[in-house]
This record gives C-alpha cells, sequence and structure tokens, in this order.
C-alpha cells in the first residue's frame, strides 16, 4: 500500500510544475482551513498563548497565513522527491556560505542547530554543496519502513548524510574530530518532562530539548544557528548565525536558552512561517525536576 500511495500520488505530484503544485497548494488550503479545520485548535491555542495582547481579529490573520504556509510547505516537501540540485540551490539562497570556511581550515567540525521555521525540508537537499564539512543530520525514524527509507534518499540525495536518534550518542563518540557538521532541531516537544531544560519561549515555560547543547558541551563543538526566511512563494535564504565558539565554559541551559531566543525573534518577526500546528507546550514542569542529560533531539 505505502508503494502504491508514492508511486500513484506522491510521487506525480513532486513532477508537477511549480505553478501548478501552486495551485493544488491553494486548493489544499481551502480543505485544511475551511472544510477539515486540521489541528486549528492546536494551532489557536498555541497562537493565543504566545500572542495574549493581541485580538481574535489578529489571532485569525496569523492562523490563516499560517495555513496558507503550511500547504505550501506541504507540498513542497514532496516536490523534493523529484526537485533536481539546481532547482535547490535557486530556491534556498546561502547568504553567507563563507562562514563555515574558518572552521573547516582548522579543521574544526560543529553543532549547527535550527527551528522548524519557513522551509527546514528543502535547506536538507539544497545546502551540502556549499559546505566543505560533512552535513549529518540526525533524525527520528518513521515507522513505516518504505517511507523511511524513501525520506532518507531524498533528503541525502545531494550528500546529506543522516543518523537516526538514537543512534546519535555512538556516532558523535566516534567522529566528533572529523570534518563535520552536526544538524540539530531543537524546537519539538520532549518525549519526557522530566528529562529536558526548562526555559523561557514566547513569554512561557517550556519544556526544551537541549541534544545540541549536550553534545557541543562534550566534545567541545562550536554551535552555530540556521536562520531561514521565506522570501516568497517558494523562495527561502539562509544565514549563519555564531551561537557560541567555546561551549565548555558555558552554564549548562545557556546555549539552548539563546538558540530559543533566536528562533523567537523570528517567529515574532513573521509567526506564520512557524510550526504552530505540534503540541509544543503539552507538558507542565514536574513538582520535583529530575534533570538528567541523555538522548539528543531529533
Amino acid at each position: 500500500m505505502s508503494a502504491i500511495l508514492y508511486w500513484l500520488v506522491i510521487k506525480p505530484i513532486s513532477l508537477l510544475p511549480y505553478p501548478i503544485l501552486y495551485g493544488v497548494s491553494d486548493f489544499f488550503f481551502v480543505i485544511f482551513y475551511y472544510l477539515v479545520g486540521y489541528r486549528k485548535k492546536v494551532v489557536t491555542t498555541n497562537l493565543k498563548g504566545c500572542f495574549p495582547e493581541k485580538t481574535d481579529q489578529e489571532i485569525a490573520a496569523i492562523r490563516k497565513k499560517f495555513y496558507r504556509h503550511f500547504c505550501d510547505l506541504v507540498l513542497e516537501s514532496l516536490k523534493n522527491f523529484s526537485i533536481t540540485e539546481k532547482q535547490a540551490h535557486a530556491r534556498m539562497k546561502q547568504l553567507n556560505p563563507e562562514f563555515f570556511k574558518e572552521y573547516a581550515e582548522r579543521g574544526q567540525g560543529l553543532i549547527l542547530a535550527g527551528g522548524h521555521y519557513a522551509n527546514w525540508e528543502l535547506w536538507a537537499v539544497a545546502t551540502p554543496a556549499f559546505f566543505e564539512h560533512k552535513l549529518v543530520a540526525i533524525y527520528k525514524r518513521l515507522s513505516n519502513a518504505f517511507f523511511d527509507r524513501k525520506m532518507r534518499q531524498t533528503r541525502g540525495k545531494f550528500g546529506l548524510k543522516l543518523v537516526p536518534t538514537k543512534e546519535y550518542g555512538t556516532y558523535i563518540k566516534d567522529h566528533h574530530q572529523e570534518l563535520e557538521v552536526s544538524v540539530f532541531g531543537f524546537d519539538q516537544s520532549p518525549s519526557n518532562p522530566k528529562k529536558c531544560l526548562w526555559i523561557n519561549f514566547m513569554g512561557r515555560e517550556t519544556a526544551a530539548l537541549y541534544g545540541a547543547e549536550k553534545y557541543a558541551k562534550e566534545f567541545g563543538l562550536p554551535v552555530v544557528y540556521g536562520l531561514i526566511r521565506k522570501e516568497k512563494r517558494g523562495f527561502y535564504s539562509v544565514k549563519y548565525i555564531k551561537v557560541n565558539d567555546d561551549p565548555e565554559t558555558t552554564e549548562m541551559g545557556e546555549i539552548t536558552q539563546k538558540l530559543h531566543d533566536i528562533l523567537e525573534s523570528e517567529i515574532r518577526r513573521a509567526p506564520e512561517f512557524w510550526l504552530w500546528s505540534h503540541k509544543r507546550w503539552k507538558h507542565k514542569r514536574p513538582t520535583e525536576e529530575n534533570f538528567t542529560p541523555e538522548a539528543p533531539n531529533e
């Protein structure tokens, strides 16, 4: 069934020219927003919790813009199954690819962190050619073996290496001295509220994943933020920002908070491009906090 879905639906959609693809996106927007109301309660609750100062009309306007972008994101992610490297480079502009040159010259690896903002999937396929470092992304295996394989093939077809979350701890021990950049997404909700950091994010007490900071401190790897912006429909840019070059000297939680501060600034600038449909604040701080650094986040 998975193979049938892929070859009869997903692959044909991925082959559509961009103008037609966005016509399909507009159609799905009507379905998701007006008819189905996909996760509309979650989106609305998240927006109201983060922007208590905004009126219902302002919240509704952001929500509508989010669903338009979300439908674009879904269709653009399907397009990645057939996108060419030339197309990917044209649609994800690298604003400062020279940023990593000094680290490469020193033979130094890094941690690159980013949020689920704008189009991180396009970044994954568009970026490897611009790095002297090998790009290694930490990802969570899909339960469906067919789609897990297709996802890995798609994300990795232009040079990105993918390492499953549960295997990364062993991987980084063996490879931290190599010329690699490990890529972390840090803005998902931790599965266990007793094994996370509690920070301030969007004016709210928030459970935070801290794998990026944990491994940066353990292996002395500088931390960089990948700031992706949507320039116009179908076109994005990425800029790399130094977060900390000497993580071993920082207090635990300092880097994680700074990463969230950068992301929050981007969300407040253009909130419609963040992934509001996931349950970011489903956990409350335990009465007795049990802080136990362990596995990395996706």
